[in-house]
């Protein structure tokens, strides 16, 4: 988001590398400063240096083949004491209701099955983090966990979502559609059985999500 004079709108550039989901973000209306969506890789950034007052990562960087250089570009596309804000999920085992999807996909689908979603979940702790900015360059960083509640309309909805409209689509390749459906039936089955109780209040599948929250400056 680069700062423009007073009483003008913000300038705000969206960046993704998959073509489908620019499509999907040019069709939500947006609120506020107009948003210009590029399709783009994290590890090289197709901006020139000192373009950007704040930098934004939700959930991305455990996703970059090469954190560092994520991380790199995004310091470089920052003005002097521009910031960057990222989040990162904690272990899967921190938030129960994935912990509970992913062994339910293993005993359904074999061993391994669940590894792209576990990949998710690769930051061990908060100064994992901490550290990956420190050797970008970043300063003043603060690192912290966040927790808050995930809300499903049940426990099939959010293996359906997982399973269809995730990277672990993949798992379901070259299956008929009665396979697909049974498959994601018996992982929501077992979930449920893998779940506390208060997890399923009302039929509905309730859990906390743990992340890391990060906020760094790119002062020298």
């Amino acid at each position: 988001m680069a700062r423009v004079a007073a009483k003008t709108r913000a300038m705000v550039t969206g960046l993704d590398l998959n073509e489908g989901m620019l499509a999907v973000a040019l069709g939500v209306p947006s609120e506020g400063s107009p948003i210009e969506w590029m399709e783009g890789g994290a590890l090289d950034l197709p901006f020139p240096a000192d373009r950007f007052d704040v930098v934004l990562c939700q959930l991305g960087l455990q996703f970059f083949p090469d954190q560092g250089r994520a991380l790199r570009e995004m310091r470089r596309v920052l003005r002097q004491s521009g910031r960057a804000a990222l989040s990162v999920y904690s272990p899967i085992e921190r938030t129960p209701g994935a912990n509970a999807f992913v062994v339910a996909l293993d005993e359904v689908l074999g061993a391994d099955a669940s590894r792209i979603k576990r990949g998710e979940h690769s930051f061990a702790d908060p100064t994992q983090l901490e550290t990956l900015l420190e050797d970008a360059g970043f300063r003043a960083i603060d690192v912290q966990t966040v927790t808050q509640m995930i809300a499903f309309p049940s426990v099939l909805d959010y293996v359906r979502f997982q399973l269809l409209a995730t990277p672990m689509t993949v798992l379901l390749a070259d299956r008929t559609e009665r396979e697909c459906q049974a498959i994601i039936s018996s992982v929501a089955s077992r979930a449920t059985a893998l779940s506390a109780p208060e997890m399923l209040d009302g039929g509905r599948f309730i859990f906390p999500q743990e992340a890391y929250v990060a906020v760094a400056s790119n002062d020298d």
